[in-house]
């Protein structure tokens, strides 16, 4: 079955396909631990990690502040870039 149109970019229609329901869900998952757990797990406090993001501290200034090596800022860094600061996936 399919309904009249789908109003599109422009006023252009297009049919739509109705009987095509999705059947499952699933809840939220992770596929990767939260940047709060791993600012923790190297005990880097996570607010002040997000506040030297946020004033655009170098890698190597930050790491120097928490005392731990650049690597691990990075590490970091990139994590907060690729999944922000949390990183559920999933449908509902």
């Amino acid at each position: 079955m399919q309904a009249n149109a789908c109003r599109g970019k422009g006023g252009l229609s297009a049919p739509m396909d109705i009987d095509r329901w999705e059947t499952w869900s699933r809840a939220p998952w992770s596929t990767q631990p939260s940047l709060k757990l791993k600012t923790d797990e190297v005990g880097i406090d996570f607010g002040l990690f997000i506040e030297g993001l946020r004033e655009g501290r170098s890698d190597a200034e930050m790491a120097g502040a928490f005392g731990v090596p650049v690597g691990t800022v990075a590490n970091l860094r990139e994590h907060f870039v690729r999944y922000g600061v949390d990183s559920v996936q999933g449908q509902d």
